[in-house]
């Protein structure tokens, strides 16, 4: 009956397991977060990363991509990135994402149509999508998490799997826009789009968009956690040492 009631537990354990993991969106294999991203500890629990280091781009994301869990305008979310303090762990210098502005011709925010102006390349490339070194924000998409446009790089058909697949070791990646610290010409500030991969001005500076806060450079605040399970087996082996002890004696 004991062994049964402990089977029983078991089962309800890994279910548990799942149910909470089914909504990780973190694929393996699919860009190189595995391998450019390392965890940093923010609130002096070792067990946890509060934020990761980008060892490709010399910046340190916020593990929670909605850290602020509201919307904001352009001027709220550029003053609350500035003025943060995550997790109470008193390192300042937090900023939103920069994006390079490379003056190109201005095209809408929605589908494909500003492919119709001359020259047909938004910012030389494509029309605001598959731009990959233009902001910290399409490399953090394209190349770190390794997901794919609505658009390919020719026409104007949407391909398979495009979307927001992959959201790497990160939580609370909004499919929606994001705002960027970089303003245009215009005063427009970069906004970039986490589903779409649309990277283009997000008009008005009171439009309400999220944001990820980003920091120059490493935190500096490094942590390798024991996992809990790790942490058990090596209490359960040093049990199993002390009794061997007492029956020895």
């Amino acid at each position: 009956m004991k062994y049964s009631t402990l089977g029983a537990l078991c089962a309800g354990l890994v279910l548990s397991s799942a149910l909470s993991t089914a909504h990780a969106v973190s694929v393996v294999g699919q860009g190189t977060w595995e391998t450019t991203l390392q965890g940093r500890d923010l609130d002096g629990n070792l067990a946890t990363f509060e934020a990761y280091y980008d060892t490709a781009q010399n910046i340190t994301w916020l593990a929670d991509a909605n850290y602020a869990g509201v919307g904001m305008s352009w001027t709220t979310a550029d003053a609350w990135a500035t003025n943060l303090n995550p997790y109470g762990s008193g390192i300042a210098g937090w900023r939103l994402p920069t994006t390079i502005d490379a003056d190109g011709p201005d095209a809408d925010a929605f589908g494909n149509d500003g492919c119709d102006q001359t020259p047909s390349l938004y910012q030389g490339l494509d029309c605001g999508y598959n731009i990959t070194a233009h902001s910290e924000m399409s490399h953090m998409f394209y190349v770190t998490l390794g997901d794919m446009a609505y658009y390919r790089t020719t026409g104007t058909a949407a391909q398979p799997g495009w979307g927001l697949t992959n959201t790497g070791p990160f939580s609370n990646i909004q499919s929606n826009n994001y705002w960027s610290a970089t303003l245009s010409p215009s005063t427009a500030p970069w906004m970039f789009h986490f589903s779409t991969a649309r990277q283009a001005t997000g008009g008005d500076q009171s439009n309400v968009r999220y944001a990820w806060a980003v920091h120059s450079g490493d935190v500096g605040v490094s942590a390798v956690p024991v996992p809990a399970a790790a942490w058990l087996f090596g209490s359960g082996l040093l049990g199993l040492v002390g009794i061997s002890r007492k029956c020895r004696r």
